[in-house]
């Protein structure tokens, strides 16, 4: 892993451990030379996390739609700052600017961006590891649900082993670094090629 997009809160939420988990989130990137790339927010986890790669000499890339650009909430301190037109921009770019994806806790955005990735993954669009650092037991319903998915028939197992789940980031970072994709299914690979 050289670059690693999180997803993760704009509000810092009311669990102690969930921001400890972000700053040292950022902190681990930094001290591992991993690109730190995300939203480019000075507020909530978001900050946490450029906070610990800051202070650890990081880099760290902000991705922000003109929109969302305002003083109270941009992170101006930032190895890199882009600023996207829209929020699909952003997601896109944010995608291409990190090799590996981890999500922590957060809010319906970041559940969106996640499940976004998820899907480019399941179609083949790409094949980069995806994390959830699972803090406190954060996701622990979400992945409840998914495995109800797979045992209903709307999800395939394989689909749903694309994520990886740990609640330590050292052990996460270690399942992503040996991750092996799955394979993409030849009726995508035919429409890809």
């Amino acid at each position: 892993m050289k670059s690693c997009v999180v997803f993760c809160g704009s509000s810092e939420g009311n669990d102690t451990e969930i921001i400890d988990q972000g700053y040292q989130l950022g902190a681990y990137l930094a001290n591992n030379d991993i690109d730190l790339v995300y939203g480019a927010g000075k507020i909530g986890i978001m900050g946490k996390v450029a906070q610990g790669a800051l202070e650890n000499k990081g880099r760290v890339i902000g991705v922000i739609p003109e929109f969302l650009k305002l003083k109270e909430v941009v992170h101006l301190g930032l190895t890199e700052l882009h600023v996207t037109n829209n929020m699909h921009e952003r997601k896109l770019l944010m995608h291409d600017l990190s090799d590996s994806v981890i999500t922590l806790p957060g809010g319906y955005g970041t559940l969106e961006e996640l499940f976004e990735m998820v899907t480019w993954g399941q179609l083949g669009l790409h094949q980069k590891p995806m994390g959830i650092l699972n803090t406190s037991g954060f996701y622990d319903d979400m992945l409840g649900l998914l495995e109800n998915m797979v045992r209903k028939g709307f999800l395939k197992m394989s689909n749903f082993e694309m994520l990886i789940v740990d609640d330590n980031i050292e052990r996460l970072i270690e399942k992503m670094n040996n991750y092996q994709p799955v394979e993409v299914p030849k009726w995508i690979k035919k429409e890809l090629t």
